[in-house]
This record gives structure tokens, C-alpha cells and sequence, in this order.
């Protein structure tokens, strides 16, 4: 065949779960992909691991498996999921318990060799790429189960089987990267989160999980089942392309792709074809993805109404610190409190009060019990949302690299053959990439209209590790003339101060039309361990969208062209 339909069906460990059954009731699929983890989801998986040894999976995917791998084998639809976590081969011994419970011959081939020796670590994973998976699909793997690979490799290893790909096809293997990091994260790419939801044609209301449309030189169709919600267009296709990226080239594995040779076109109702793609020999080491118990966390909130709001919070600052010491506090003011409101709600700003430390009894009761005390004997009008709770452990998440050749990545086939997967032959030290930085120009002449910079641009945001980045798209070329020029490192630091004290590098996508920020550190020690109130930054694209500023007034606002 000349084309290799690759769908999906999850893109985090809670995504919906009725989706696997509706990508196999929906219409025509070779493969089917579900991708469980996150940098987070590393972590909940090695605490159940530390509760019980033979977990360390996603449980989920073995309760929407019971009721869809059935239809799946009796249609010829390939399963492949990176729900193995920590696990791969207890979760592959339990999808065949799964079959014999339900009377199936099922052919499960899995991935193994990520997880790294780290006694200093809670869980440490190399991200392994595409060609074990491949190997247990040649094998005749009706479903294959891995742990840590990179996202993409998840629709990358069927093709490699279905075309037989080598190493040296860098730019069919681009191209097939670049359709992966397109489905992987499932509805986002069919209008999911998408900055203009309320123009897709069913307002965003349920949207379908995406398909790619993989041909021989890599290059694909974004598509979805018909009659299902949300759309396929160049918007939401360049939307999930910008999602957890840094620059044009984009490290993995087997190869690195060139984002920046990346071409979209519409090509029918709810198709967009991906073509264009180059790849570059992949680097000679892995990233590794390390997660640490960091210590114990709490948090408690306090309700501010009326006059005096910076007086208050002092108040409670100089009370709790007074109660339970210094180290550790963290205080946040949300001024949620608007003038001559006439509800209380409306009146109040909010203060977020976390305390992090290394024990447990003090993050814990003494910490939140310290707080409520304070409900007859500080501010007045002092209320507070949370009640006095226990402290949680939380996560610190890092990367690391290794060599690629100190990896022992291993394809176990249906068969039990455990088949070694060698490093590329091939591999380059990618260079610091150009980070041109655009030149504002002097002010304009032009005519200018104050309005949300959200009228011209969209925008996706993400996090990676402790960093984030913000992707933003012009929706016309005349907007994308002006964003390049407009949109610097200095005018981001202008409209979301946070960064201003941070490094922030910025990256030209002119094939997109857009402008990739990686905001280093923004997210200090990574998402579990983030008090931010957005602590994975998913809304940071949105409210760089809601500022005000100076749009040019000869800028048409409506139809992208």
C-alpha cells in the first residue's frame, strides 16, 4: 500500500477514554497510536511503582483495551502505545492475561531498555526512538507496548515497517516525525485548545482524534474520521507543529528535523497536507528525562475583600512567618478585586500562600493548621478557600544526555526473541541554532488601533521540564510582514513581565508564519514542583494574546489567507 493510516487516541494519561473506541468505530485505520506520558506522568508511575513493583504502566489503557482490542484484531488494526511507562513487559504480560480472559490470540511484541540505573533517582529514562518498534511490527506484533520513547516514535516505528525505511532515509524520516509530534497530542491538532475555537464549526464544542496520512517519502495528510467534531485546518495543523518546541531543528533519536523546511497546505475539507520536510543525521546522545522526590509542599489561600488588600496580605505574610518560620514560604497576590464591586466575589484578591520543605510534619499541619488559626485574629473580613490539610510529596524534574551507544535499546518480539536495536552509524553535534532577533525599526508611520495583539495572531504555549515555550502565528502574510519585525525578546518581556529577568531565545518559523519563544526557567524546577498559578504554561499563549497594544489599523482582523 502506498499510504499508511496512522490514527490516534490519546495524548495524556486521563485523555478521554471512550476514544479508542471511537477511532476504531469511525472509519478505515491501520495503526492506531496512544501516548500516555508526560514528564509528570513519569513521576506518578514511579511512585505506584514504589507502592507495588508490578505496576509502574497506565492502568487506563488496559481498561479501554478490555472493551476495543477484540475489534482491533479482528479488523487489522496495529495497536502501539508508550502506556508501558516504567514497566513495558508487565504491562505486555498483562494485555496477554487481558486476551486469555477474553478468549483472543494476540501477538504482543514490546520495547524495553530506556529505564537507566540511577540510585540517586526516582525514575531516569532515555528516549528511545523509532526502529524497535519497528522491528516487533515486522515481527507480526499485533500490539506493541514501549516505555520511554519520544512521542513521535510512536506513528514513526509503524512506517519504518510499512516502507522500509533505513537509517540514511533522514528526510522520509523527518517527514514522518513531524506527522507524529502532529497526532501525538490527540484532539489538540483537530481545534483542541486552538486560540480561534469559536470559528470552528462546531465552536470547539467535542473534537475528533487526528489521523496521518503517511506516504513513502514521509510525507503525510492530517485528516480525521468524518462526521467528527472540530476541524483539520492549516491553523490548527501550525498550531500543534509550534506545541513544546525550541528551534527549527528538532532533536530526536533517529534524526533531527528541520522544522523550518516544514510546507502546509489545505488540500479538502478537514486534509491538510505536510510536505517538504529535511532531516539531518539525529545527535550522538539520548536525553534522558530524570525525576526526584524534591520534598513536601502545601498550600493554603486566603480571601481579601475590600480596602486595604496590600496591607492584608503583609498582615498574614508577618503572621505565618511569624508561626512557622521563613524558609520554605512562598506568597502570591492575585488581584482579583475589582473597584465599587457590588458582590463579594468581585471585591476579593486572593493570596496563594505554599510552603515547600524537606519535612513533612512542617509543610503538613503545623503549616495549614498555623493558617486557619489566624481566622479570628488577623485581617478583617479574613476567610480562606482550603481547609487545613496534610502535605504532598512533590517532584523534581531534569534532563540529562546520554550516548547513544550506552543505551541498550531492545525490541522483545511476540516470540520472546530479544532483539538489540544498534545505535545510528551516523550521528552530528548540532550547532547553536540562529536565533535571529528582529529589529522594530524606529516607530511607525503607519495608522495604528488599540486592540488585543489576539486580533492578528494565535498563539500555543508549553512546558519542557523547567522551561516553556510560546508559539505564535500571524494569520495572514501581511500580519506575518509585521509580527516578525514587531514581536521581539524585549517587546515579550514588555507584555509578560516575568520573563524580562529571565533567558529567553527567539526562533523565525517564516514557512509558518511564526515566532517560537523557549522561556528558560520560567517553570523553575518543572511542573510538579511549580507553584505558578499556570505551572505548565499552557496558558501563557493566551494571555500574551490578551494584551493591548498597537495593532496597525490597515490589518484585516477576520479570515486567515
Amino acid at each position: 500500500m502506498t499510504v499508511l493510516r496512522v490514527g490516534n487516541a490519546s495524548g495524556f494519561y486521563g485523555d478521554r477514554l471512550t476514544a479508542w473506541r471511537e477511532m476504531l468505530d469511525g472509519g478505515e485505520l491501520d495503526v492506531l497510536t496512544g501516548d500516555y506520558l508526560a514528564e509528570l506522568t513519569m513521576l506518578i508511575l514511579g511512585r505506584d511503582r514504589m507502592r507495588d513493583p508490578s505496576l509502574g504502566y497506565a492502568r487506563t489503557f488496559l481498561r479501554q483495551l478490555e472493551g476495543t482490542l477484540g475489534t482491533a484484531l479482528e479488523r487489522g488494526v496495529r495497536l502501539v502505545t508508550n502506556a508501558g511507562g516504567l514497566n513495558p513487559a508487565g504491562l505486555a504480560a498483562a494485555i496477554g492475561a487481558l486476551a486469555d480472559r477474553l478468549g483472543l490470540t494476540v501477538r504482543i511484541g514490546y520495547v524495553e531498555g530506556d529505564a537507566l540505573a540511577r540510585p540517586d533517582a526516582l525514575t531516569a529514562n532515555a528516549y528511545l526512538g523509532a526502529f524497535g518498534i519497528a522491528a516487533c511490527l515486522d515481527a507480526g506484533a499485533d500490539v506493541v507496548v514501549t516505555g520511554r520513547v519520544t512521542d513521535a516514535s510512536l506513528a514513526v516505528g509503524p512506517a519504518i515497517s510499512r516502507f522500509g525505511w533505513s537509517r540514511d532515509d533522514l528526510d522520509a524520516l523527518a517527514g514522518a516525525t513531524v506527522a507524529g509530534h502532529l497526532i501525538e497530542c490527540g484532539a489538540q491538532v483537530t481545534g483542541g485548545n486552538f486560540s480561534f475555537f469559536t470559528e470552528l464549526p462546531d465552536g470547539g464544542h467535542r473534537p475528533g482524534f487526528p489521523i496521518a496520512e503517511i506516504h513513502a517519502d514521509g510525507s503525510s495528510v492530517l485528516t480525521k474520521h468524518p462526521g467528527t467534531g472540530g476541524a483539520i485546518t492549516v491553523e490548527t495543523v501550525t498550531a500543534q507543529l509550534l506545541y513544546e518546541v525550541g528551534g527549527p531543528a528538532y532533536l530526536g533519536p533517529d534524526v533531527v528535523t528541520r522544522l523550518d523546511t516544514v510546507e502546509l497546505a489545505q488540500e479538502g475539507p478537514d486534509r491538510v497536507r505536510v510536505s517538504g520536510v529535511r532531516g539531518n543525521p539525529p545527535p550522538d546522545t539520548l536525553k534522558v528525562g530524570v525525576n526526584n522526590l524534591g520534598g513536601f509542599r502545601n498550600s493554603m489561600t486566603f480571601v481579601l475583600c475590600g480596602l486595604d488588600i496590600p496591607a492584608k496580605a503583609a498582615l498574614v505574610r508577618g503572621q505565618l512567618e511569624e508561626a512557622v518560620g521563613k524558609e520554605g514560604l512562598e506568597f502570591t497576590l492575585a488581584r482579583t478585586d475589582h473597584p465599587d464591586a457590588t458582590d463579594t466575589e468581585a471585591a476579593s484578591a486572593l493570596l496563594h500562600v505554599h510552603l515547600r520543605d524537606g519535612d513533612k510534619a512542617r509543610a503538613g499541619r503545623a503549616f495549614s493548621a498555623a493558617a486557619v488559626e489566624l481566622a479570628l485574629a488577623s485581617y478583617p473580613g479574613c476567610t480562606l478557600t482550603t481547609l487545613p490539610g496534610d502535605a504532598t510529596p512533590y517532584g523534581v524534574f531534569t534532563a540529562d544526555a546520554v550516548p547513544q551507544d550506552a543505551v541498550a535499546h531492545v525490541a522483545v518480539l511476540p516470540d520472546g526473541t530479544r532483539v538489540p536495536i544498534p545505535p545510528p552509524a551516523v550521528t552530528c553535534v548540532p550547532g547553536a541554532p540562529a536565533q535571529p532577533e528582529a529589529s522594530t525599526g524606529g516607530p511607525s508611520s503607519h495608522p495604528t488601533r488599540r486592540a488585543p495583539l489576539g486580533e492578528l495572531v494565535g498563539a500555543r504555549s508549553g512546558d519542557k521540564g523547567g522551561d516553556a515555550n510560546l508559539g505564535v502565528w500571524a494569520r495572514s502574510d501581511a500580519g506575518w510582514a509585521w509580527l516578525r519585525g514587531w514581536l521581539t525578546v524585549a517587546r515579550l518581556a514588555e507584555l509578560l513581565p516575568e520573563t524580562a529577568p529571565l533567558t529567553v531565545e527567539r526562533y523565525e518559523l517564516p514557512n509558518l508564519r511564526a515566532v517560537n519563544f523557549v522561556i528558560r526557567g520560567l517553570l523553575g524546577q518543572g511542573v510538579a514542583a511549580s507553584t505558578r498559578f499556570d505551572p505548565q504554561a499552557k496558558a501563557l499563549g493566551e494571555l500574551l494574546r490578551s494584551r493591548p497594544v498597537d495593532l496597525p489599523a490597515d490589518l484585516d482582523p477576520g479570515v486567515p489567507s
